[in-house]
């Protein structure tokens, strides 16, 4: 069994002790991880029978991202910031818990979300987010992983909010064209459960949930970060869903896009193309540890 553990984990006492007793738990071997590439490469030389995610939901989506079509199971740790999709699969947020829930649950093959091949586990988005999450890299250098910096970096994204973007929405039998600050692609249940917007049983159903913000100025998207916050945010109010099997997103004049996905970013060509892999995940659900 290999343990997947991000170089950036272990920052105190904390982190560390948690990494241990995990580790003496599950009898695993421990795998810095760097790339899915080096990962994929640790795969081929030992064939693993399970490997374990020890981070946040960017290193369980890197770690997804190397187990696709091979069979080996995948375990997910909740050792992040927010940990939506670990906590979505139903494991405690106490990693040595949820490590005996992965020692007593079961396997299962599902499709995961990509976005022009890239893997997410959660969402994927273009426009006001994956602006968020650059800006929250220089407020967590400063500050520290935390989620009151995290709630912060938002605040700072939106005051440098200029204009919606323009982008064309196509999802097979419906074609828009759309001004927004956001398009967020949902995988989650959970996340949008937990900020109480619909979506979900397109989600259950094995398609995406797609909202697009309404939104032109500042002012909206306070308003809207508000309203998220006391879970009273509307469809039809404060943004628009769209249920679909697959999405192609295009920008004016092909423009490239910063797209976010699981907490990582990344400047993409457009279209952007988001459809259901091919090749399954084999995920470890969790168990009773009592049993």
């Amino acid at each position: 069994m290999l343990l997947v553990v991000n170089p950036g984990s272990g920052r105190n006492a904390r982190d560390r002790a948690a990494i241990d007793a995990v580790q003496e738990a599950l009898g695993a071997t421990l795998c810095p991880f760097r790339s899915p590439e080096q990962l994929s490469e640790t795969l081929r030389r030992t064939r693993p029978a399970m490997v374990v995610s020890a981070g946040g939901d960017g290193t369980a989506m890197a770690t997804a991202s190397a187990l696709i079509g091979t069979g080996i199971p995948l375990g997910v740790l909740p050792m992040g910031t927010f940990n939506y999709f670990v906590r979505g699969l139903g494991f405690d947020e106490d990693p040595l818990t949820a490590a005996r829930q992965i020692l007593a649950g079961h396997a299962v093959e599902q499709r995961v979300a990509t976005v022009n091949g890239q893997v997410f586990l959660n969402n994927a988005s273009l426009g006001i987010y994956p602006a968020i999450l650059k800006e929250r890299e220089t407020v967590y250098a400063r500050w520290g992983r935390r989620r009151l910096m995290a709630h912060w970096s938002v605040v700072r994204s939106f005051l440098r909010f200029r204009k919606p973007m323009r982008v064309t929405l196509d999802m097979g039998e419906v074609q828009e064209t759309r001004r927004t600050p956001l398009v967020f692609v949902g995988r989650s249940a959970f996340q949008l459960e937990r900020f109480g917007l619909a979506g979900g049983d397109a989600i259950e159903e094995g398609g995406f949930a797609v909202l697009v913000v309404r939104g032109e100025t500042r002012r909206d998207l306070f308003r809207m970060s508000a309203r998220l916050a006391t879970r009273v945010a509307a469809e039809g109010e404060d943004y628009d869903l769209y249920r679909c099997d697959r999405l192609t997103v295009e920008r004016p004049k092909g423009r490239r896009s910063l797209v976010a996905f699981d907490g990582e970013k990344r400047m993409m060509a457009g279209p952007l193309r988001f459809e259901m892999s091919e090749a399954p995940l084999t995920l470890m659900l969790p168990g009773d540890p009592e049993a």
